[in-house]
């Protein structure tokens, strides 16, 4: 009987530990990626984007590439860290990677509309609400902190 426990027992904890990994993983590949392509869009709109944009627009395009940047570090700290809940891990992800496609990317259609056949002033609404998923990501965040002994 007690080799059955110890053996459900250890069969538990592979299991979470396996999915628990998984997550991490996913979270730090899509860290990976944002960085990638932030940098990538960085380089774009210094480089391509120059003679095609208002400055304004660049200064615009840049703020999304930024903010990108900052929550691919932040999503690189997340699938690192021990100290955040698994659980906490998951929706922190998953309302940075909806956050940053409804905020940078509208951002980057905004500060590239006119040269695109599609109005992105249509879809423009959304950088507030993109906004607003990355703060509930980083309060999550905050709040697991605070559940810290």
């Amino acid at each position: 009987m007690i080799n059955f426990v110890d053996e459900f027992e250890t069969n538990l904890i592979n299991t979470l530990s396996f999915k628990y990994d998984i997550m991490n993983k996913k979270i730090l590949i899509a860290a990976a990626l944002l960085g990638i392509i932030g940098i990538v869009l960085g380089a774009f709109a210094a480089h391509g984007l120059k003679t095609l944009i208002t400055v304004e627009a660049q200064k615009t395009f840049e703020t999304g590439v930024r903010y990108q940047m900052y929550h691919a570090f932040l999503l690189l700290f997340v699938g690192s860290s021990n100290f955040i809940l698994d659980k906490t891990k998951m929706y922190v992800f998953y309302l940075v990677l909806i956050g940053l496609l409804f905020f940078s990317g509208s951002i980057y259609g905004l500060a590239t509309n006119e040269l695109s056949s599609f109005n992105f002033k249509s879809i423009g609404f959304i950088t507030p609400i993109g906004g607003l998923l990355l703060i509930v990501s980083w309060v999550l965040l905050f709040i697991d902190f605070l559940k810290i002994k």
